[in-house]
């Protein structure tokens, strides 16, 4: 059986403080996505979820598209529209996020599928690179990706070196054994309870401040343990070494909705005590934010956009407007 990590200690400087490339790199802790990737294990081409989604988990997607709109593809920047690309990262970690497929190469999840809207909507072909969390806001800067679709919340860090096209809301869930009686509203919840995070992630850094609520209250706090991969992670909650596993409320329900053992028993805003927007990321300043941000609005318009969450079963995530977020509006009511 495999054994929790211990992950490594975090940096505390203020990110003001910290030169271009450190920053780059705690833009990349800072994470909405647990970083860790998929279990490997052979999966079915589909699975049918007690939700009544039936999951395509095959490399032959056939994805929603849309239709190329001139007037929005005329405001691509010319730096991007020249190769007729629009080359997007993705980190291929997370089911029903982005995941490997069941040939275990080829990306697949509602992350590319809303990225395929956009880059339809804009006459461009989709180009999707696969990269590990950590590397992204660098290749980003670098002009290696136009935009970044990989479950990105916006946050203060960011917006110094990124602007943000919105398109799904972002919570976080917790999960347990089915037999369990949890109900997560709170840090009073979590007192004294082994729970398994991803280091460095949105996620921890709630529960180490609520953590910090229960020790200010003299209560015992949780315990966090960390694991190298997914199924390392699954199997100890479902053996009961762990109590409760958080992680992207897309990925908890999925396995709801999947497996026999696990349900969800809790919900926070990923950007907890404020709140948050997953968004398609871009270089600041470069353009292609507008562009993506109307690109969205006219696949929510046309219905293309919903049809792409009903099909994933994250309806529930869905926005009724497409926003651009930059350091400039960040914030802003």
């Amino acid at each position: 059986m495999a054994s929790p990590i211990t992950p490594r200690p975090a940096g505390r400087r203020r990110l003001a403080a910290l030169p271009a490339v450190a920053l780059l790199g705690t833009l990349a802790l800072s994470a909405c996505s647990d970083p860790g990737a998929a279990a490997a294990d052979a999966r079915p081409a589909t699975t049918a979820a007690r939700n009544g989604v039936v999951y395509n988990t095959s490399p032959e997607q056939q994805r929603i598209r849309s239709e190329k709109d001139a007037a929005l593809a005329a405001k691509v920047p010319e730096l991007i529209n020249k190769d007729g690309k629009l080359t997007v990262a993705t980190t291929a970690g997370s089911i029903p996020l982005s995941f490997h497929a069941s040939d275990d190469k080829t990306p697949i999840g509602v992350e590319l599928d809303i990225a395929q809207l956009v880059a339809d909507k804009l006459g461009l072909e989709l180009d999707i690179q696969v990269t590990s969390w950590e590397n992204w806001p660098l290749k980003t800067q670098s002009g290696d990706f136009e935009a970044v679709f990989s479950n990105v919340g916006i946050n203060a860090a960011r917006v110094k070196l990124f602007d943000f096209s919105s398109y799904r809301a972002a919570y976080m869930g917790f999960e347990a054994k089915k037999s369990s009686t949890y109900d997560i509203k709170g840090s009073d919840d979590i007192s004294g309870l082994k729970i398994s995070v991803g280091s460095g992630t949105n996620q921890e850094k709630i529960l180490l401040a609520w953590n910090q609520e229960l020790q200010a209250k003299g209560k015992a706090p949780a315990v966090l343990q960390y694991y190298s991969s997914d199924a390392d992670t699954i199997l100890a909650l479902s053996s009961g070494r762990t109590d409760l596993n958080i992680a992207p409320y897309p990925s908890v329900t999925y396995r709801e909705n999947t497996r026999d053992d696990l349900k969800v028993v809790g919900k926070v805003n990923a950007g907890w005590p404020s709140e948050t927007l997953v968004a398609a990321t871009t270089l600041k300043g470069n353009g292609l934010a507008p562009a993506v941000t109307d690109a969205l609005n006219s696949a929510i318009k046309d219905g293309s956009y919903a049809k792409v969450l009903e099909r994933w079963g994250l309806s529930e995530e869905a926005l009724p407007e497409s926003k651009t977020v930059t350091e400039a509006n960040f914030g802003a009511k």
